[in-house]
């Protein structure tokens, strides 16, 4: 099969094109928000894309090598002061869940499936692929979902820019010629490993999942003590920024209409919800409040440490949280999915 289509040759066009005006006009996470909505502007003028399949992926396990890298001995030690806004990721699910599928239910009008899965906060890709073996709309939760990443990733960095006056155009890192080659070769190494292992065990996540687990690994025995090269995460930024505005692609009238219409109102929910969750969490956490803003923003996960890597923010503590966030919702939805369905369905 080739590889470079047209459709991936229009979005790789619309992902530089969207980096060059984010960077000219000094706009924040360039390589992030410019593929991102460069995309989303192309396929909204009726350009096809696709993403860039196998090596979108391999770009993702870079966001697992970094995590990776910032599980130390010290954050062992910390650990157990992140329980007091660990455990009140559940409630926020919880929270989320009862708000939203009202919503997507009764005033949108979507089927049982289509609406559970669509108001779960849980990784783009899990909730497709439950929500599909449970009948939903797949399409029209692709968009809804992509809508919410794209929502929440884009404001977030303009209020981390407002609020806490962070430069999100620095480099998120050292540059590779100040990294010991062997270092980065085990990188690269543990990432593409890392994300075989995790497949082969049918590991939700196994492209970040793994070569976080090995290059934790790696990192907690001393065999690695830097953090992946500038360069491998403004590469790792791109391709999941394309990704996130390949969705739109073949987008129509109704769709945007219905789909995005209601996935803008889901973000808008959301982030009511984040805010005032965030606020409450702040009157007695300890942890910093650049920490727990992004900790409690559901965006996508690997969207979210590519916000939290470039902001300086405790990297640790957020991917904690958002791990824990999608962990939970892939272990209970389908579950609650299941019981809430049988007074539907009769006896």
């Amino acid at each position: 099969m080739k590889f470079l289509t047209r459709a991936r040759g229009m979005a790789l066009l619309a992902a530089a094109l969207g980096s060059v005006i984010f960077v000219l006009l000094g706009l924040p996470l360039p390589l992030l928000l410019g593929p991102m909505l460069g995309c989303l502007a192309f396929a909204l003028g009726g350009v096809r894309l696709e993403g860039m399949g196998l090596l979108g992926v391999v770009m993702r396990t870079i966001l697992g090598v970094a995590i990776g890298t910032s599980i130390t001995p010290e954050l062992v030690r910390d650990l157990p002061g992140y329980a007091p806004t660990l455990i009140l990721i559940p409630v926020f699910i919880g929270l989320i869940g009862f708000t939203c599928y009202p919503f997507f239910r009764r005033v949108m009008g979507f089927d049982h499936p289509t609406a559970f899965y669509s108001a779960m906060p849980g990784g783009l890709q899990d909730m497709l692929i439950f929500g599909e073996e449970a009948g939903g709309d797949v399409r029209a939760m692709s968009l809804i979902h992509a809508t919410r990443v794209l929502v929440i990733v884009t404001v977030a960095p303009f209020l981390l820019t407002l609020f806490y006056d962070i430069d999100l155009t620095a480099p998120p890192g050292q540059h590779v010629g100040d990294i010991p080659w062997h270092e980065i070769a085990l990188m690269i190494a543990s990432g593409i490993i890392g994300w075989k292992i995790a497949e082969r065990l049918k590991i939700f996540g196994a492209s970040i999942i793994g070569p976080m687990v090995l290059t934790a690994i790696l990192s907690l025995t001393g065999l690695i003590e830097h953090r992946p090269p500038a360069e491998m995460i403004w590469a790792a930024q791109f391709f999941i920024g394309l990704a996130v505005g390949a969705n739109y692609s073949g987008i129509t009238t109704r769709e945007i209409r219905v789909d995005v219409g209601a996935g803008l109102a889901f973000s808008l929910i959301l982030a009511a919800i984040s805010l005032a969750f965030i606020e409450v969490v702040l009157l007695f956490s300890p942890a910093e409040p650049l920490d727990v803003m992004l900790s409690f923003l559901p965006g996508g996960q690997g969207e979210m440490v590519v916000v939290a890597l470039v902001s300086g923010a405790d990297i640790a503590f957020v991917v904690t949280h958002h791990l824990l966030r999608v962990f939970t919702v892939i272990i209970f939805a389908p579950l609650f999915a299941r019981l809430m369905d049988r007074p539907n369905r009769g006896p």
